[in-house]
């Protein structure tokens, strides 16, 4: 298990804020709140790996399905991250909104899902087989 201090969680929870922050001025200074759905994509990015890895069984038990649940899983939260670095992109290109809130909001986003990896990286429990 790794052992993470309070300076990690402080660290993690600014670089968040920093994210979620150029998410919401991306939509304020340009009065164009559509940019604001990258953050929903990059929230809910990492949800299709974890369920997928939490719901499986190892290789030794009856309910074991081979590898096809966790590529389907990678494959989904892969899906919905590329979608979010697109979405500003295309709203940017037919010019709906401005090419700086494009920058911003993609910034943003992979600001919020870095922190997600880094944060389930950081306090991933290891199981031990003398648990």
């Amino acid at each position: 298990m790794a052992h993470a201090g309070i300076k990690t969680v402080i660290l993690l929870s600014f670089v968040l804020a920093v994210g979620f922050l150029l998410i919401i001025l991306s939509c304020a200074l340009w009065a164009n709140w559509l940019p604001l759905l990258v953050a929903l994509t990059f929230v809910l990015a990492p949800l299709p790996n974890a369920l997928s890895a939490s719901c499986g069984g190892d290789e030794f038990s009856a309910d074991y399905d081979g590898p096809g649940r966790s590529d389907i899983g990678r494959f989904i939260t892969a899906t919905i991250v590329v979608t979010g670095f697109a979405f500003p992109l295309v709203l940017a290109h037919s010019e709906v909104i401005r090419p700086g809130a494009c920058v911003m909001s993609i910034a943003g986003g992979a600001l919020v899902y870095g922190t997600i990896l880094a944060y389930s990286a950081t306090f991933k429990q290891e199981d031990s087989e003398f648990d």
